[in-house]
């Protein structure tokens, strides 16, 4: 049975003895509710969305988390796409998720949880690693040699006419 990666309505559970009191309450709100019995301080959410702004959601060791601009992160879910902070009092703004959540996780369930990462292609925030210079030269030397088809299964007997060819 593969393992499902974790959203907000299956990580902000209530306590055992209020189950009801939480059906009614969405996703993105249901942080607030856990904040207010797990930290014991009072917590409203804000009303309203703060337009123009945004944040990418990403799958983060098998959950989908946001991260508020104070540093703070929370579990989200794509059948809520919002997000407020119950740290630092951000109002409601708009979470980017893929087209089809569905898909990427479909793309990592075959890691193991604490190596299922997914971040969107758009997301600025994304630290992808930079290209050496030697990856780079090897890809170069990879792409001429697959042109000159000396990768393919269908190699040339030699590429002597090309060079003359081209040098013409």
């Amino acid at each position: 049975m593969a393992i499902a990666v974790v959203r907000a309505e299956t990580f902000y559970l209530p306590p055992p003895r209020q189950p009801a009191a939480w059906d009614e309450v969405p996703p993105a709100e249901r942080v607030f509710r856990w904040a207010e019995h797990r930290q014991q301080r009072r917590l409203v959410p804000p009303v309203g969305y703060l337009l123009g702004q945004q944040a990418y959601a990403r799958i983060n060791h098998n959950r989908w988390v946001a991260d508020c601009p104070c540093g703070s992160a929370q579990v989200v879910t794509p059948a809520d796409p919002r997000m407020a902070c119950t740290e630092c009092g951000l109002g409601w703004i708009r979470l980017v998720f893929p087209e089809d959540p569905a898909a990427a996780e479909a793309l990592i369930a075959d890691e193991l949880p604490h190596e299922r990462n997914w971040w969107h292609d758009n997301d600025p925030a994304w630290d992808r690693p930079a290209e050496s210079s030697d990856q780079v030269l090897n890809g170069m030397v990879a792409e001429t040699a697959a042109a000159a088809g000396l990768l393919s299964a269908s190699r040339r007997p030699s590429l002597a006419p090309l060079i003359e060819e081209a040098s013409q």
